[in-house]
């Protein structure tokens, strides 16, 4: 039998359906190297439409490490950055987390009761009008805040840096790393966000007369509903990124964009990570991008400080031992 290469007669036709081989000397571009001026490209035209179709196009390869020349991965979990960032989290945070997860679902369960207690018939519009926009606001303080972090600070920064910036800049270098966290790691650092206006509501609940919490029950469920998106949206954010072994009613909720979808969150892993920020349902990503919210934050604060959006990202990115 002859080799493939030799099967072909010069200058024949390989045939319909088939791909001609490439000339001698030729070597053909790995598809991942082009993500960086395909975006540019979409931003300059005045839009990343193009940028959801390709990301949606992508598949869970998108999130695939890259292979350079020399043979070590240059992302996932091999990254040298990625190994540095893993090492800093510290037993000292642990107890953190586990402490925010006890007392801030301890504080749902009261306050979950009490709201029960206290609703009534007549508050069922507003109390669902308070839900969605509960919804809403914690997508968009998903956005805020996971834009702040990935855009500006430092893992140096004295407390917030390691505690909280470094998971940011762990995850754009090894976006499957969060796959591996437990429910602690996950919901550790939202469910410390939450713990204040959760103690306010119970403060309330046993202190306030029956007529008071009657009247501000509509509020307070709006209240409940933010705190409850805003705790679940790092797990939401989790199932984002799992592409096996998910729970039906899971894919269910993503694929009715009820939560953040997967596709629809490949867009944000498109370096170098400057858009689709909101990470609860996403619902508020595309609004946002069309008006520039995000890029007019950042000149208004670089115009100001002189600080570039996205330095220590690009820094840590960017290591190799």
């Amino acid at each position: 039998m002859l080799p493939r290469a030799a099967a072909l007669a010069p200058g024949a036709s390989p045939g319909p359906g088939r791909r001609s081989p490439p000339p001698a000397g030729f070597e053909e571009e790995e598809e991942e190297e082009e993500e960086e001026p395909l975006w540019g490209r979409a931003m300059a035209s005045g839009g990343a439409e193009s940028v959801p179709r390709r990301a949606e196009a992508a598949g869970p390869q998108a999130e695939a490490a890259d292979e350079p020349e020399g043979g070590s991965r240059r992302w996932g979990a091999q990254h040298a950055g990625a190994r540095e960032l893993a090492e800093l989290y510290s037993p000292g945070k642990r107890l953190q987390e586990w402490i925010s997860v006890i007392l801030c679902f301890s504080l749902i369960c009261f306050n979950f009761y009490n709201l029960l207690f206290y609703l009534r018939l007549e508050h069922t519009p507003s109390v669902i009008v308070g839900i969605f926009a509960g919804v809403i606001t914690a997508d968009f303080l998903s956005g805020l805040f996971h834009w702040g972090a990935d855009t500006w600070g430092s893992v140096e920064l004295p407390i917030v840096g390691k505690a909280f910036i470094r998971p940011f800049r762990e995850h754009h270098i090894d976006p499957t790393a969060i796959t591996r966290h437990d429910f602690i790691e996950t919901n550790g650092d939202n469910c410390f966000m939450t713990l204040v206006p959760l103690a306010n509501m119970a403060y309330k609940f046993v202190s306030f007369s029956p007529e008071a919490l009657y009247e501000t029950c509509p509020w307070e469920c709006y209240v409940f509903a933010l705190i409850i998106f805003i705790t679940m949206t790092n797990q939401i954010h989790k199932w984002s990124h799992t592409y096996f072994g998910l729970p039906r009613w899971v894919i269910f909720l993503q694929d009715w964009h009820v939560i953040l979808p997967r596709k629809h969150h490949r867009i944000h892993h498109v370096s170098p990570h400057e858009t689709y920020f909101c990470i609860t349902t996403g619902w508020l990503n595309y609004p946002l991008e069309k008006i520039r919210f995000w890029r007019c934050l950042e000149n208004i604060i670089q115009g100001v400080t002189g600080e570039k959006p996205r330095a220590d990202d690009m820094k840590w990115a960017q290591k190799m031992k």
